[in-house]
């Protein structure tokens, strides 16, 4: 478990051209960052209108993530996508690391409480979860820098992801309760969707989960304080928290002759004026849904995870391959940085000639590269080739045998076999060894119905013995 922060260090600046990003230029953001996301259908709500007016200069935004599993999903790339397009407009960005929140786990979404993490498996998971995130955003300003050219990426801010476990470290539940819980007012706790849905539920809710909202509250006052954190992010759910946090920064006072975030007394002299009321803005993204309203993320059992030992490349180009047409627009905006014009001409082009897939081809290849990196694109089209290659045997001589083993790095459907376990064997005998067969008999009736298959080539004979070298 780290203290201190993490900065992602710049190193894209060779890629970029010498123009500095300008507000009101044409490019991936045409005026501001706002607008960028309503274009992009990514903002489902905000706390107020001033939001754009508070995004025409550069702030700190941020939005957090608790370590409940030792990857990120599709579900909190959503999320982080509207957080790099801060980052690429010229805002500082801050990816939070729940640390400490996630020992308690947020209700929102949930009709169970969460099974809590022993501290081993927290620290793994925050660890996991860091390197995601710092891959992610040097990859995903490379795949802006390739759609915008115009952005320099010496004049962006270094992302800075914190902990929040930072900042509660050494604080205990008296100063918790005779600060923050002395603004926290339980009817607008019980208000809440999360509190609601779960209170009428048969399980109930316990007083941990009950208080994660006034934990999310506080890190956005931190952040507010501390890091000049005017807006958080969050998904739909979120609103509750979100809310709570902006409603304590205006509430609670912040002692200017402190520097080291802790809090004083509560007073009468806390400033109820509009501009302290808007200083601090909420921003929710939809919750990632299909067009037949099925749920994105780990629990819907169509999880796409961005570790490469949980989704393969190859998995992550075939899910968005197989993106309905009705989805396919609406995920290129979201998910890629492909102008929007180009957006629309490609999803004209499909419209065309659906048959070609030609939108979901160039989603799934942009959303690889962003998770997975150019490496990883090449991954993907080498397992796809092989496994559904239409061209027979050239479509296996195009790729070499490190090719193969790269692209199934990690993939289950790739099995380790000695040469000298098959050398000699019939090609029955490898299918029962590589695990494609129970038995040989199983393999010979699968040969007679053509269905085996070596290099992309059917199998005449159950009996036939490969050369292998």
């Amino acid at each position: 478990m780290s203290c201190g922060s993490i900065v992602v260090a710049r190193r894209l600046g060779a890629a970029a051209s010498r123009a500095r990003i300008a507000y009101g230029r044409r490019g991936l953001h045409t005026n501001n960052v706002i607008d960028t996301l309503r274009e992009r259908s990514f903002i489902h709500d905000v706390t107020s209108p001033d939001i754009r007016r508070c995004a025409a200069s550069p702030v700190a935004v941020y939005c957090g993530v608790d370590p409940t599993a030792e990857s990120l999903h599709l579900g909190n790339m959503v999320t982080l996508m509207s957080l790099l397009h801060f980052h690429i407009a010229g805002h500082q960005a801050i990816p939070l690391v729940g640390n400490a929140t996630g020992m308690i786990g947020d209700p929102s979404g949930r009709s169970t409480e969460r099974v809590a993490l022993d501290r081993d498996t927290l620290a793994s998971n925050v660890a996991g979860i860091e390197a995601q995130l710092e891959r992610f955003f040097v990859r995903g300003t490379k795949c802006a820098l390739k759609h915008d050219p115009g952005i320099d990426a010496r004049s962006l801010k270094e992302i800075r992801i914190l902990h929040n476990a930072d900042w509660y470290h050494g604080m205990n539940i008296l100063t918790f309760l005779g600060s923050v819980g002395r603004y926290a007012r339980i009817g607008a706790m019980l208000a809440r969707d999360s509190v609601k849905s779960r209170l009428s539920s048969a399980s109930g809710i316990s007083f941990t989960e009950f208080s994660y909202q006034l934990l999310q509250a506080y890190d956005f006052w931190y952040l507010f304080h501390n890091h000049g954190c005017r807006i958080q992010i969050g998904g739909s759910d979120q609103w509750g928290n979100i809310t709570a946090g902006t409603d304590l920064i205006h509430r609670m006072d912040y002692d200017q002759a402190q520097d080291t975030g802790v809090i004083r007394e509560p007073s009468s002299s806390s400033s109820n004026s509009s501009d302290a009321d808007s200083s601090a803005f909420g921003l929710t993204i939809p919750l990632l849904t299909t067009s037949s309203g099925e749920k994105f993320g780990k629990s819907a059992g169509n999880a796409v995870w961005l570790d490469e030992k949980k989704t393969s490349p190859f998995d992550v180009y075939q899910f968005f391959v197989k993106t309905a047409d009705a989805d396919v627009e609406r995920f290129l905006k979201m998910f890629t940085f492909l102008p929007l014009k180009t957006i629309r001409e490609v999803v004209a082009e499909h419209q065309t000639c659906p048959e070609e897939f030609s939108a979901q081809k160039l989603l799934a290849a942009e959303v690889t590269e962003l998770i997975h990196g150019e490496s990883g694109v090449q991954q993907a089209l080498c397992a796809t080739e092989v496994l559904f290659g239409s061209d027979g045997q050239s479509s296996v001589q195009r790729f070499s045998a490190s090719d193969f083993a790269n692209a199934f790095t990690h993939d289950k459907r790739m099995v380790s076999v000695s040469r000298s376990a098959i050398c000699g064997k019939t090609i029955s005998e490898i299918a029962v060894l590589a695990g494609a067969c129970k038995s040989k008999s199983e393999a010979s009736r699968l040969v007679r119905g053509g269905g085996l298959y070596w290099n992309n080539q059917p199998v005449a004979d159950a009996k036939w013995i490969p050369a292998v070298g």
